[in-house]
């Protein structure tokens, strides 16, 4: 990846979604610039179930005002739950909506993943949605999966849903340039796309579904699995 040195700090990021609670809150439509992302978060959980039908505990990455956990915990309660989020207010959005469906333990961390002091082989599931982006080299990226992997129960699996990159530039301008950026417009408009666009320059940086999945075997899960893939936007799953 070029120029990650001129990608947003931790902090602009936090800044950021601070300002933006309302828009992650809506459980039914999801983030609409994320192409399926009610249908993934679905699978996500469908899939948790499928794989863990004595699923005690889960950590979501990233969780901003709830989504996931709320929909997990419509088809699986009680669960002890930790929701990681930079962001205060969507911590406390996300403790808000998911305590009041909840009997489980909630734990609230506000921190970064790489840096969060989190009790190792003890979470049955981690779900990371629509924020392992925002790692940068390929350090970051080996750190945090390395991170995950230790996390995990044995047996434990993780799930992720994100925005992904392609690996031979004519086909990612024509999955991100054209496709996606058509997918936009059509939401709006072509100012709306040249906004998506902007912020995902300045504040992402994706890697290909391939390179995150020859990873998640790399640091130590023992199996991966896709679980859809729709232009610019992946949903797959790794086993400890």
């Amino acid at each position: 990846m070029n120029n990650l040195s001129n990608k947003s700090t931790v902090q602009e990021i936090k800044a950021r979604f601070d300002q933006d609670v309302e828009r992650f809150s809506n459980l039914e439509v999801g983030q609409q610039t994320t192409i399926d992302a009610s249908f993934s978060m679905e699978l996500i959980v469908d899939s948790i179930i499928a794989y863990s039908p004595n699923l005690k505990t889960v950590l979501d990455i990233g969780c901003g005002a709830g989504n996931y956990t709320l929909k997990l915990l419509a088809k699986k309660a009680p669960l002890d739950c930790t929701l990681l989020d930079l962001s205060a207010p969507m911590l406390d959005r996300a403790n808000e909506r998911i305590t009041e469906v909840n009997t489980g333990n909630v734990t609230l961390v506000e921190e970064d993943i790489r840096t969060a002091n989190l009790q190792e082989n003890h979470y049955c599931t981690i779900m990371a949605g629509a924020v392992l982006h925002h790692l940068r080299d390929d350090s970051d990226w080996e750190k945090v999966f390395s991170k995950l992997y230790r996390l995990l129960k044995p047996g434990g699996s993780l799930w992720i849903s994100d925005l992904v990159a392609q690996e031979v530039p004519a086909i990612q301008q024509l999955i991100y340039d054209e496709r996606f950026g058509n997918y936009l417009t059509l939401l709006k408009d072509e100012s709306y796309r040249d906004k998506v666009f902007d912020y995902i320059e300045k504040e992402d940086s994706p890697r290909s579904l391939n390179f995150q999945l020859n990873l998640l075997e790399k640091v130590g899960f023992r199996k991966v699995e896709i679980l859809h893939k729709n232009l610019c936007f992946a949903s797959f799953g790794a086993f400890k």
